[in-house]
């Protein structure tokens, strides 16, 4: 996918507040509930009723999968208990009483939706599976799923109140997409693990079809059914710099569902790249002429229509930073709309020049060596 070139002579970061335009495609998807949405800046491309709450079956699995791997404990070994292999539904048929690495029940979690290797990971990584789904809970409120509440680590329909959103599931899936060993096991199409009772090794195929063999930009995703939520799916997907997150719940065409979604993105929409890292060149203020800059590069997915609709505005403070502060301090912020919807706010950082520093410290040596004077000779 080529960047765009809006000719905005500007530079950026990533450490963004970044507030996404809604952009509807003309889509038509089987789910109940749906969304798509931009991997980086996460603007919605479309959706259909994505803020419905609904049962979510094995995508359930995300939010398990990453907070075993944030735990730190990938290499250590998982005694698997009675409870984890009595779990209901599909199985990586752990036995009672085996020990296996907790990033191999990750990958059977992820690749083979495996409900006994959920309740393992639980119980180790938070001691049982109250403590674990308190984590989850946890989790959710922090990066921002309002609509959600966990139950379980697996998705089964044993509790009446283990519910989450499209919108939130995407949430989910682009806080961890941002963890390389998630986007690397959701990613995985087959995973071989050790067997301790047999002389072969455990191999597992990835359920996600998409990535099997159905769509050649997948990434990666999670599958997910019971009888009460029905087909539910997310998936991601990348062609050059576009990555997508897909969601659909309660979707019986959900494989073309996700296909047709991914599509009509990468057929309407570039990555335009609004703001450079470097030098924020342009600047009227005197005193922050060639001394701004934004440390990251800005992305955003648009339309060809949408490019003339782009405006950046610098809200700069009208006196300069002290010169004797050395430490990059923020001279303002640079406000980035579209179509007079502000979609993000990026921090502008003041630079002190090299020979500016070098000089400033030659200024306290001396003040400093003039004071060490006066008090040897008083």
């Amino acid at each position: 996918m080529k960047r765009i070139s809006l000719k905005l002579l500007l530079i950026a970061t990533l450490l963004i507040y970044s507030i996404p335009q809604t952009a509807q495609a003309t889509v038509s998807v089987s789910a109940r509930s749906a969304i798509l949405i931009e991997q980086e800046s996460g603007r919605v491309l479309f959706e259909k009723d994505a803020h419905k709450v609904s049962r979510i079956a094995s995508i359930t699995k995300i939010m398990t999968a990453i907070l075993a791997i944030e735990s730190g404990k990938l290499d250590e070994k998982v005694k698997v208990s009675e409870k984890a292999v009595r779990a209901e539904g599909s199985s990586i048929y752990l036995k009672p009483g085996e020990k296996i690495r907790l990033e191999d029940l990750v990958y059977g979690l992820m690749l083979r939706s495996g409900n006994d290797a959920a309740v393992a990971i639980a119980e180790h990584v938070g001691g049982s599976l109250d403590g674990f789904v308190y984590m989850m809970n946890e989790k959710a409120q922090q990066i921002g799923m309002q609509n959600t509440h966990f139950a379980n680590p697996h998705g089964l329909d044993d509790h009446e109140n283990h519910v989450s959103t499209a919108y939130d599931m995407a949430i989910l899936t682009r806080y961890a997409m941002e963890n390389e060993v998630y986007k690397e096991i959701s990613g995985t199409k087959v995973h071989r693990a050790p067997n301790p009772t047999e002389t072969w090794d455990r191999v597992w195929k990835n359920k996600n079809r998409l990535l099997t063999e159905k769509y050649k930009y997948s990434t990666g995703g999670k599958t997910g059914y019971t009888k009460r939520a029905k087909r539910t799916l997310v998936s991601t997907a990348q062609k050059d710099d576009f990555g997508l997150i897909a969601v659909t719940l309660n979707a019986p065409d959900d494989w073309n569902d996700h296909i047709q979604m991914f599509e009509t993105a990468f057929s309407n929409y570039d990555i335009a790249e609004l703001l450079s890292k470097g030098k924020v060149k342009g600047i009227k203020e005197s005193h922050y002429k060639d001394k701004v800059y934004l440390d990251h590069s800005f992305v955003y997915p648009l339309t060809s229509e949408e490019e003339d609709l782009v405006r950046v505005e610098y809200r700069l403070k009208k006196l300069a930073p002290n010169e004797e502060d050395m430490r990059d301090p923020i001279a303002g912020r640079a406000n980035v709309y579209l179509n007079d919807q502000q979609i993000a706010s990026l921090p502008v950082y003041y630079k002190v020049d090299k020979e500016e520093e070098k000089s400033f410290f030659d200024l306290f040596k001396n003040i400093f060596t003039s004071i060490a004077g006066v008090n040897e000779h008083g």
